[in-house]
């Protein structure tokens, strides 16, 4: 099944000419209620229409519901097909089945149906100068002096584990300790900068053991949820985005970071502007409905290109080839970090984690895809030349 065959018409020639009673959609004849009797004065009357015998070609009743079952959402995890929005019949003394719920992040992409404009998914103008003033606040202090840049980060990490683990708690009723957590973080992104590698691993195991001690001070039901909770919040955020601060303690820190910012923001932008131009197969419909393969193979050129390009005139010893290869797993890293983000949220049953930047959501929703990319520039920039 494709798009252009949702709510397609039954077949015309189901009916003889000449025959009474109306078309139900599924291959008999439903009479007419106010219809007279069908016959000619003299003639027997006839007590009940005859049904008329189903054509061949058309469906039964039972092929029609397996028809819709294999088109729900609930089935294999890649498909091409989706639940029809509109003009199917349904079957009579059934309700409508609802129409699939809005994309939980936005449209990426997602194929509007025969006859609808697409939208855009978002206040692109609020979005646009969301990331413009973002993207001078970072880069002014990225390279005016490097600690306001490691400050900024801190930030970010601090209010994107609000918004994490305050939804949890509205949600799913997950009481995650919240002070261990920003604080512990705080000093996973300093540690990571002043100390390397080792005090980052240092401070992770650190805020995990506080999370637990912390969590001993309430009851200990659901203990184990909580602390589990607690721990990978930390593993998501504040470590992930540890690794930004390994790659800015280089000696072309600066560059390295940007590049990692410039080749995800590239990544995001070409999925979401090819996705939405030319988008029409789904790449995940059960996590993410509004992301298309399209979208994924935007990304995957428009990130290749900025890093070749990035690599050959902003890393130093870096050449071309390497940046079409950092660029290619930019585009996968941050596709999945998208992909994830939206798992969470989905579970959560939420659109956006927060609403603090406006056209964009919250910070995490900022950060999904830039958190799980971090380490993978950090490791291939460390393999292609060096650490600095």
């Amino acid at each position: 099944m494709n798009d252009s065959s949702w709510g397609a018409p039954p077949s015309a020639g189901l009916r003889g000419p000449g025959e009474q009673g109306t078309s139900s959609g599924y291959g008999w004849e439903v009479p007419p209620s106010s219809a007279g009797p069908a016959h000619e004065v003299g003639e027997a009357a006839q007590t009940r229409p005859m049904p008329t015998v189903p054509h061949a070609g058309g469906d039964s009743g039972e092929a029609a519901d397996r028809d819709r079952g294999a088109a729900r959402l609930g089935g294999p995890l890649f498909r091409d097909e989706r639940e029809p929005q509109s003009g199917s019949r349904q079957p009579a003394g059934r309700p409508p089945t609802p129409p699939d719920p809005a994309p939980a992040d936005g449209a990426r992409g997602a194929g509007a149906g025969p006859g609808k404009k697409k939208s855009a998914g978002r206040n692109l103008p609020a979005a646009i100068g969301v990331g413009v003033g973002l993207g001078v606040i970072i880069v002014a202090s990225l390279f005016i002096y490097k600690p306001v840049f490691i400050g900024v980060i801190a930030v970010a990490v601090v209010v994107g584990l609000w918004e994490l683990t305050s939804r949890l708690a509205e949600r799913k009723d997950i009481r995650v300790p919240l002070v261990p957590l920003a604080v512990g973080g705080v000093a996973m992104v300093v540690a990571g900068y002043v100390r390397g590698a080792q005090g980052a691993v240092v401070a992770v195991a650190l805020t995990a053991l506080a999370v637990l001690v912390w969590r001993m001070t309430e009851p200990p039901d659901d203990y184990l949820r909580d602390v589990t909770a607690g721990v990978f919040a930390a593993f998501y955020v504040p470590f992930l985005a540890t690794f930004v601060a390994l790659m800015l303690d280089t000696g072309d820190g600066p560059w390295r970071v940007l590049t990692f910012l410039l080749l995800t923001v590239v990544s995001d932008t070409g999925a979401y502007a090819v996705g939405w131009r030319f988008g029409k197969h789904p790449l995940a419909p059960r996590i993410s409905p509004g992301k298309t393969r399209e979208g994924l193979l935007g990304a995957v050129t428009f990130a290749m290109v900025a890093g070749a390009l990035c690599m050959q005139y902003l890393i130093d010893d870096g050449v071309w080839w390497q940046g079409l290869l950092l660029g290619l797993a930019v585009a996968v890293s941050a596709t999945l970090g998208d992909l994830g983000e939206s798992m969470i949220k989905r579970d959560l049953g939420i659109k956006d984690m927060g609403k603090l930047l406006p056209g964009h959501g919250g910070i995490m929703d900022r950060l999904d895809s830039l958190l799980p990319t971090a380490p993978v520039v950090w490791l291939l920039l460390v393999i292609f030349v060096g650490g600095g």
